[in-house]
């Protein structure tokens, strides 16, 4: 391949209005943000909400618009009765049944304006609104849910606003990863 051909493949298209997040859209077309147009979310989760990973039942699908069907959140196994932990400090904006659910929400310090809103659902809350709570504080206990996990599960949501974030997205590396074992050499040990 010549030089003026590999150049030519390896130069980017010029961006279109519809690939520009910022462009305004029309009235009639309500938008739900991608992947790479999600306003920052700050990795500032110090704990899971429930054990210390929990597996995901069910992961963040946002809906093709505002109205559409999705899923707002993330579900992750927890029995009824389990531990519910605020992932990071905060204060708590909510607490109560919704739609015959208990939810707790909590608005996340120092996250922006607004502020990151984190919920749990199903809870029996042990905090009020008001209450301000630090990473790993409980907040409440796994209800029983009727039909919306099989087993047992927390319901995980983010919000900035009224727009939906993958709560995921909140969780540094460090605490997302699941390492293997490994065993490192012993200093100083003779070989057998």
């Amino acid at each position: 391949m010549s030089s003026s051909a590999l150049s030519a493949s390896a130069t980017p298209p010029a961006p279109s209005a519809a690939d520009d997040p910022t462009a305004p859209s029309g009235p009639t077309a309500p938008t739900v943000p991608t992947a790479s147009a999600l306003p920052g979310v700050p990795a500032v989760a110090r704990v899971w909400p429930v054990g210390s990973r929990p597996p995901v039942v069910r992961g963040w699908e946002p809906p093709a618009t505002p109205y559409a069907r999705g899923h707002r959140g993330v579900d992750l196994a927890a029995a009824p009765g389990a531990l519910v932990r605020a992932v990071a400090a905060g204060r708590v904006s909510f607490a109560g049944p919704v739609a015959g659910r208990g939810v707790v929400a909590v608005e996340l310090a120092a996250t922006g304006e607004p502020p990151l809103r984190t919920t749990y659902e199903p809870v029996r809350a042990s905090v009020r609104a008001g209450d301000r709570v630090v990473a790993g504080q409980v907040v409440g206990t796994v209800e029983p849910a009727d039909s919306h996990c099989t087993g047992g599960c927390l319901h995980w949501g983010l919000l900035r606003g009224e727009t939906y974030l993958d709560p995921l997205a909140l969780l540094p590396p460090w605490l997302r990863r699941r390492l293997p074992a490994r065993l490192l050499p012993v200093l100083g040990v003779p070989l057998p």
